[in-house]
C-alpha cells in the first residue's frame, strides 16, 4: 500500500514537472517571438526587435568625472560701473577735457559666472562675455578661497578670455580632445548657475559644428558642441567634461526663449580652446590664420545653380588677390570636402580646423573641381597676408578699429548733404564695434578734424592717443557720435 503511495506521488510530480517545463518553454517561445521577428524586405531577411524590449544596461556613472571636475571649476563675480545716461555710451568728457563739465553718478553692477583652472599655477579659462568691460574681477575657488584676478588676454572672435590668480599648486583640468566626440556620448556640465556653487547636470551631445550666430562678428568662429545638459546664467565659461572627467568644451551660450535653459546648451570645442589659451599666454593676442577666401555652404539650391554634381562641402564665393588660398592655386568655384584628412560639410566645420591653426602652418586640402578631386597644400596667412607675429604693440590701427574703409561715392555724398566722408565697410572684433558704430556708417570727422579719405583716417589715428570723438551719418541719414579711447 505504501509503495503504491508512493509510486502515485512520484508519478504526480513528475507529471507537474513536464507540465511546469512545458509552460516555462511555452512562456519564453512566446516573449521571445514576440520580440524578435525576421521581416522579408525584397530578398533580405532583417531582424526586427519591438521599441519596448527589455535589456539589462549599465548605467552610465558620473561620479568620478564629476569629482574630477568640481574642484577645478571656479566661481567669478565681475564688477562694473554702470553707465548712468545714454550719453556715457558714446562718449566721456573727461577724455577730451580732463574733467567733466556735466558729472553724472554711475553705479555699481554685479554679473557673474564660471572660469576652468588650466594649469596649477593659477590661469583660467573663461568666456569673453564673461570679463569684458569688468573694472574688477572676484574668483572662488570650490574650497571658498578668494582671490583677484586679471586679464591676460581676450578673443571675442571665439568668445574665450584667459585670465590668473596669484596661486599655487591649484587642481586643474585635463584636456580632451573634442574631434573624438561622438553624438549621443554623455557629458557633464559644471559650473555656477544662478551663484549655485559647484553645480553638476549631465546630457547627451546633441549636434557638433553647430553655428548659433550669437557673436555677431563676420570674424568670429562659431563651431559649437550642442548639448542637452542643463546651463543657465551663471554656467557661462564652465566646463563641459566626458564622462572620463576630461574637458572638451567651455559652456558659452543657450537657446532659449525665456532666458533660462529650455533643452539646448552650446559649448565651445576644447581644441579651439587649448589653442587661443597657447596664443594668450605667450603673445597677448590670438595669432589668426586666414584661408583668404569666401565660402558657402552646398546645399541643392546652391548646387543647381553652379552646376554642382554632388551636394557636399564648403563652396569657394571668392579668393582673394595674393591670399592664401589663391597663392595655392585654389578657384572660385572649387568645393573644399576635405581638410587635413577631414572631410567638411559646413563653414563651421571648416571655419574650427582653420581656427586652430597659426599663419604659417600648412594645412592639406581635396577639392571638388568641375567633379574631379585635386589636392592643395596651403599656406595659411595671417589678416595682413603674412606670416608674422601679431602683438598689441605690432597692430596696426585698421586691426585694433577693426574695420574696412573707403572714400564714400559721390552719390552718397550728394544724397546725404555731405562734401566729404569715410565709410565704413566692413566690421570684425576691435574698438569701432564694441563702441557700437555699424557698417555703413559715413564718418566725417574724428575731433572735429575732417575726414576727406581713408588715409586721413588713418594718419591722423595712428599718432592719436587717448579719447577719440567720432561724428558720421548713416545711409539713412541720421547722424550719430560714438567715443572711445586709444
Amino acid at each position: 500500500m505504501k509503495t503504491m503511495l508512493k509510486r502515485e506521488i512520484l508519478i504526480v510530480a513528475l507529471v507537474a514537472a513536464v507540465i511546469g517545463g512545458l509552460a516555462a518553454s511555452a512562456s519564453f517561445w512566446a516573449f521571445t517571438g514576440k520580440q524578435k521577428r525576421y521581416v522579408n524586405f525584397g530578398d533580405d531577411a532583417v531582424q526586427a526587435r519591438y521599441a519596448s524590449l527589455r535589456a539589462l544596461q549599465e548605467s552610465p556613472d558620473f561620479v568620478e568625472a564629476a569629482e574630477l571636475t568640481v574642484h577645478s571649476v571656479v566661481h567669478i563675480k565681475t564688477f562694473y560701473m554702470q553707465k548712468s545716461s545714454v550719453y556715457d555710451n558714446f562718449f566721456g568728457f573727461q577724455d577730451f577735457f580732463g574733467f567733466d563739465p556735466f558729472p553724472r553718478r554711475a553705479y555699481p553692477v554685479q554679473a557673474s559666472g564660471s572660469g576652468v583652472i588650466v594649469s596649477s599655477d593659477g590661469y583660467i579659462v573663461t568666456n569673453n562675455h564673461v570679463v569684458q568691460d569688468a573694472n574688477q574681477i572676484e574668483v572662488t575657488l570650490n574650497d571658498k578661497r578668494t582671490y583677484q584676478a586679471k586679464i591676460i588676454g581676450r578673443d571675442p572672435s571665439t568668445d574665450l578670455a584667459l585670465i590668473k590668480i596669484d596661486a599655487e599648486k591649484l587642481p586643474f583640468i585635463l584636456f580632451g580632445n573634442s574631434d573624438e566626440l561622438r553624438v549621443g556620448e554623455w557629458v557633464l556640465a559644471v559650473g555656477n548657475p544662478f551663484n549655485l556653487n559647484s553645480t553638476v547636470t549631465a546630457g547627451i551631445v546633441s549636434a557638433k559644428a553647430r553655428n548659433i550666430n550669437i557673436l555677431g562678428d563676420k570674424s568670429a568662429i562659431e563651431s559649437f558642441i550642442q548639448t542637452d545638459a542643463a546651463v543657465n546664467s551663471g554656467n557661462s565659461g564652465g566646463a563641459l567634461v566626458n564622462t572620463s572627467g576630461e574637458l572638451v568644451g567651455v559652456n558659452a551660450a543657450i537657446a532659449s526663449n525665456t532666458g533660462a535653459y529650455t533643452g539646448y546648451s552650446f559649448a565651445i570645442p576644447v581644441n579651439i580652446v587649448r589653442k587661443v589659451i597657447a596664443d594668450l599666454k605667450e603673445f597677448g593676442e590670438v595669432q589668426r590664420a586666414v584661408i583668404g577666401a569666401s565660402v558657402m555652404e552646398v546645399d541643392s539650391k546652391l548646387a543647381d545653380e553652379k552646376g554642382l554634381s554632388k551636394i557636399r562641402g564648403v563652396y569657394i564665393a571668392g579668393v582673394s588677390e595674393k591670399g592664401a588660398a589663391a597663392l595655392a592655386g585654389l578657384e572660385t568655384g572649387d568645393v573644399i570636402i576635405e581638410v587635413n584628412g577631414v572631410k567638411v560639410n559646413s563653414k563651421s566645420e571648416l571655419l574650427e580646423i582653420i581656427g586652430r591653426q597659426r599663419p604659417g602652418d600648412k594645412i592639406k586640402l581635396v577639392v571638388d573641381r568641375s567633379g574631379r578631386e585635386k589636392p592643395f597644400t596651403v599656406t595659411l596667412l595671417n589678416a595682413k597676408g603674412n606670416t608674422d607675429v601679431v602683438t598689441r604693440e605690432s597692430q596696426d590701427i585698421t586691426s585694433l578699429l577693426g574695420g574696412g574703409f573707403a572714400a564714400a561715392s559721390a552719390e552718397e555724398l550728394e544724397r546725404l548733404g555731405l562734401q566729404y566722408g569715410v565709410k565704413v565697410v566692413s566690421l570684425e572684433a576691435g574698438k569701432l564695434i564694441s563702441s557700437g558704430i555699424r557698417e555703413g556708417f559715413i564718418i566725417t570727422s574724428i575731433d572735429n578734424q575732417p575726414m576727406k579719405s581713408v588715409d586721413d583716417l588713418v594718419n591722423y589715428l595712428n599718432t592719436k592717443k587717448g579719447g577719440v570723438l567720432i561724428e558720421g551719418v548713416y545711409p539713412n541719414g541720421m547722424r550719430a557720435y560714438y567715443g572711445f579711447g586709444l
